[in-house]
């Protein structure tokens, strides 16, 4: 219980932060531990500087203190939160399954937000968190945005940004792909271990300072194509889909999936 209430009064003072530092605050936050029994729903709030009768109700749930958001939890989340227009599922961590989980169940009567908490703000922490301004504690990112090839009976993953949501024009508008500080491919995703087969990192000086570190052991082909934003091809695996995860320059990461059942 003290954990939650430490949560709500973080997030009643600080807000959310949205990607291309777009920042929220809300006019009200009610902790809702009672009527939460059984339903995982932390608190209900309504952003700052709306009309309350025409702005929309966010609902607000908080992961472990220790440990991952499941899939199972926000499924029960998306369950309880059938009378609200958004959902805020803010957690330390995010399993892979629970990423897929938010990016299926997208849906125009409720807009999920998936917000990673700051690591200092754990209570195994306490006393490490510098209370400043605009500290972003919880901070939500953006969907990646891929396009998959068909290559003979091989397949390319190439990732052509990420998509950003703007809270204040309510707008999903998308972001370069050059501006990932790295990205990963699994692909034969099985919907529970994201397992790392391919690794790019299209930043350009970072190769530069690794191919300079190695010397005349480093291979220039190899670099090459792991620099860019589309895959070496692969051939399909025993699960039919792909998921890509993404890092960008603060070392946040996301992740999306995408099946290859229909892929021509």
């Amino acid at each position: 219980r003290a954990y939650l209430t430490r949560m709500v009064e973080l997030l009643r003072k600080d807000g959310i932060t949205f990607p291309n530092n777009k920042h929220r605050k809300f006019a009200r936050i009610e902790a809702l531990f009672e009527e939460s029994t059984g339903s995982g729903l932390h608190a209900e709030a309504l952003w700052e500087g709306m009309d309350e009768s025409k702005t929309s109700s966010v609902a607000v749930s908080f992961g472990p203190q220790c440990g991952p958001v499941t899939a199972q939890q926000v499924e029960e989340l998306i369950r309880a939160s059938r009378r609200y227009d958004e959902l805020v599922v803010a957690g330390f961590s995010f399993d892979a399954e629970a990423a897929e989980v938010i990016q299926e169940s997208q849906h125009p009567k409720l807009k999920i937000h998936m917000a990673h908490i700051r690591p200092d703000v754990s209570p195994g922490m306490d006393g490490l968190l510098k209370d400043t301004p605009n500290s972003q504690l919880f901070t939500v990112f953006g969907q990646p945005e891929i396009k998959l090839r068909k290559k003979g009976d091989e397949v390319q993953v190439e990732l052509l940004g990420v998509d950003i949501y703007d809270p204040l024009k309510g707008e999903v508008q998308s972001c370069g792909a050059e501006k990932v500080a790295a990205w990963f491919l699994d692909s034969d995703y099985d919907g529970r271990c994201f397992c790392i087969t391919q690794a790019f990192f299209p930043d350009q000086d970072a190769w530069e300072k690794i191919a300079k570190s190695l010397g005349a052991s480093a291979n220039p082909e190899a670099f090459e194509a792991f620099k860019g934003t589309l895959s070496v091809p692969f051939k399909p695996g025993k699960h039919p889909r792909v998921a890509v995860k993404v890092i960008d320059p603060r070392g946040n990461e996301v992740m999306v999936v995408a099946s290859l059942k229909d892929l021509k």
